[in-house]
């Protein structure tokens, strides 16, 4: 189980660097750096539209307390002028005013300020008062001193705020839809990366790694990149640009109100990045498990009649619950953690909302800004702290896709085979006599542990040569190096002269057939097996083939022939399957031949059959056998016996049987019981 030293079954798990992970992820995707830069640039586009808004949404609630709020210094400036103008016939705004309705004005400010006292001054609980005595003035009075609406000014702001909002809509859309190309193509091009890669990587790399982790990268962990960012990636720079935006208008708008929004929200920042360092850990094991399951269950079904023969269900599912509880103590600590980073922005958000109302109040009953301002503030206050909580939650959502990205670039930049443009010679497999010099070849898979020591010998042109010894004596090693599958350490090998380090990968493959005592079948059909990576065969040359090995009789038998779709799973004998492996090496016509225990999983007259169709392949091919069965090999020209990585003795089977030597051993161990 974890604990909290990130400690993993009493192995250490690296804790990630989310900072370093999200920077390489960014490089990675400089090919998408011109769509990315026209998604921010319509991203601030909108954002701007969206922090304009509130600016007209003050001009409307003005416009609208202009004319339901009475204007009370309008009024003492209307009594002040009427007292100093003329008796008859008094203009104000265009309105005559009467002898009469002057001296009703006048007299009913006398009585309010009797009342109340100063008119500019009176308090909100005096309101219906004085509005009770303006209904009893003069219409002409009414209609100068009475709060009044333009509707005009109103209707042009709001329609103006709706353009800019569906503005603001459209931007944010194309830019969402910019931003989900954007991230889909970069996991398309990092499952590219991934499929020339392993072409790339030495057989080494899954000696020591588990198919099923590896599988997990390639799968699970480019879609947690892949769905993470698109959730994730276009909302911390959409969220970004209206928080940055937000922040200049309530700025503009009143400093003191913003510098109040701004502080309540620096603990959420606190908060947030005191998560984001203890929750990466938990991200990165998660993922790491996530692989190792999957090592498991490829391993469990990939040997399900072992487990079942042996009954291992009991151990195997003791070993898949120990497995999925890790992943579950890990998908708890890591989504909890991530899942608090909200409801921390959200109370912060609600907090700095109550302090700007609070001190909206205050600068409002003090004359400093209008009800207007604090509507927009209240609108702007929204819109800065929603975005505080939408990137939090984007960037919990980044931390998987940072976990995940670690191991796919852990892949991608794992040591590849030598380069190989610098070697200019082309090798024409049709033009190949057939030779093969081994020159002290010394190898190890490790410098501190060689297992090939000194090994030497010539195999000339048409010759069967079989290879034997022990469990562990390096006879596959060997064939291993002569396919170029690894490099040699120190001597040579030379085909028709030309040393195998003057030659790619690819022209050394080229020059070898290889049936091996693991088969391998893809779904396809039976054509598609046999025509592995030949696609010009025809129907006729293929059936002639399978003459030639024994197998017609069984393709005619199927439904539909050669056309028959045939995967692992369908009810093929290990035989049939071997037979079509040898078809398949029939078809690339390659000068050389490795039969690595080809016959080793069948029984004794599959063998024979089987062992036909080899005789049948071998013909006129430089051929090196493999066998524990050495039965299998007394017709062959040369025989080598290894030992612990040399060769102790060769000839071929009467003249090593005459020595009575290991070779001779080792062949009548076989018959004792």
């Amino acid at each position: 189980m974890f604990n909290g030293s990130g400690r993993r079954g009493g192995q250490d798990v690296k804790v990630k660097n989310f900072g370093k992970a999200i920077k390489r992820m960014l490089t990675e995707m400089r090919p998408f750096y011109f769509l990315i830069t026209i998604a921010m640039i319509m991203s601030i586009a909108g954002s701007v539209l969206s922090v304009i808004a509130p600016r007209k949404l003050a001009e409307i609630t003005d416009g609208i307390s202009a004319g339901l709020m009475l204007d009370r210094q309008k009024v003492s400036d209307v009594a002040t002028e009427l007292m100093q103008k003329p008796t008859d016939g008094s203009k104000i705004d265009g309105i005559t005013i009467t002898k009469e309705d002057k001296l009703a004005f006048m007299q009913s400010i006398q009585k309010i300020q009797s009342e109340l006292g100063d008119v500019t001054n009176f308090t909100q609980d005096d309101a219906v008062k004085i509005y009770k005595a303006i209904d009893e003035m003069p219409a002409s009075i009414q209609e100068v001193i009475k709060p009044k609406m333009d509707f005009e000014a109103i209707r042009n702001a709001a329609i103006f705020m709706i353009c800019l909002y569906i503005s603001s809509a459209v931007l944010e859309f194309l830019e969402g839809f910019i931003m989900a190309r954007v991230t889909t193509g970069f996991a398309r091009d990092l499952r590219n990366r991934i499929s020339h890669k392993i072409n790339k990587l030495p057989l080494k790399y899954f000696d020591r790694n588990q198919i099923g982790d590896t599988l997990s990268r390639v799968t699970n962990d480019v879609d947690s990149v892949s769905s993470s960012m698109d959730n994730s990636f276009g909302a911390i720079i959409g969220e970004g640009s209206l928080l940055l935006g937000s922040l200049v208008m309530m700025i503009i708008t009143n400093w003191t109100m913003a510098l109040v929004a701004v502080v309540t929200s620096l603990f959420g920042f606190v908060f947030m990045s005191m998560i984001l360092k203890r929750s990466q850990k938990y991200f990165t094991m998660r993922q790491v498990e996530l692989g190792n399951m999957n090592a498991h269950i490829e391993e469990i079904y990939s040997g399900i009649s072992v487990v079942k023969a042996y009954d291992g269900k009991t151990t195997a599912d003791k070993k898949f619950d120990k497995l999925n509880k890790k992943i579950r103590f890990a998908n708890q600590h890591s989504q909890f953690l991530s899942g608090m980073m909200h409801p921390i922005m959200a109370f912060t958000g609600n907090l700095g909302y109550v302090a700007v109302c609070v001190t909206g109040a205050l600068l409002t009953m003090n004359g400093v800004i209008s009800f207007g301002v604090i509507v927009a503030f209240m609108t702007y206050v929204r819109l800065f702290s929603s975005p505080l909580s939408r990137i939090a939650q984007a960037v919990g959502g980044l931390q998987p896709a940072a976990a995940a990205s670690e191991r796919v670039f852990e892949f991608i930049d794992e040591d590849e085979m030598p380069d190989e443009h610098n070697i200019k010679n082309r090798i024409n497999k049709d033009n190949i006599e057939g030779n093969i010099i081994f020159d002290h070849v010394r190898f190890g898979y490790d410098d501190d542990k060689v297992i090939i020591k000194d090994f030497s010998a010539e195999a000339k042109a048409g010759q069967k040569i079989a290879i034997v010894g022990p469990t562990g004596a390096g006879k596959t090693t060997m064939v291993n190096l002569l396919m170029k599958f690894y490099d040699i350490k120190d001597g040579d090998i030379r085909i028709d002269g030309i040393s195998t380090k003057e030659m790619t990968r690819a022209d050394v493959h080229s020059l070898f057939t290889m049936v091996l005592q693991d088969t391998w079948m893809f779904s396809g059909t039976i054509r598609e097996n046999i025509a592995y990576n030949h696609k010009d065969v025809s129907d006729s040359t293929i059936m002639k083939i399978c003459d030639t090995v024994g197998l017609s009789h069984f393709i005619k038998t199927l439904p539909k022939g050669l056309k028959t779709d045939i995967s692992e799973n369908e009810s093929v004998s290990a035989g049939q399957k071997q037979l079509i492996t040898i078809a398949r090496g029939m078809v690339e016509d390659a000068p050389f031949l490795i039969l690595d225990e080809a016959t080793s999983n069948v029984d004794t007259r599959t063998e024979e059959l089987v062992q036909k169709a080899m005789d049948k392949l071998m013909e006129g091919r430089t051929s090196f056998i493999i066998a524990h069965r050495l039965s299998t090999i007394k017709n062959a020209d040369l025989i080598l016996v290894m030992n612990e990585g040399n060769i102790i003795e060769a000839g071929n089977h009467k003249q090593l049987m005459a020595k009575g030597g290991f070779y001779a051993d080792l062949y009548n161990s076989q018959f004792v019981l």
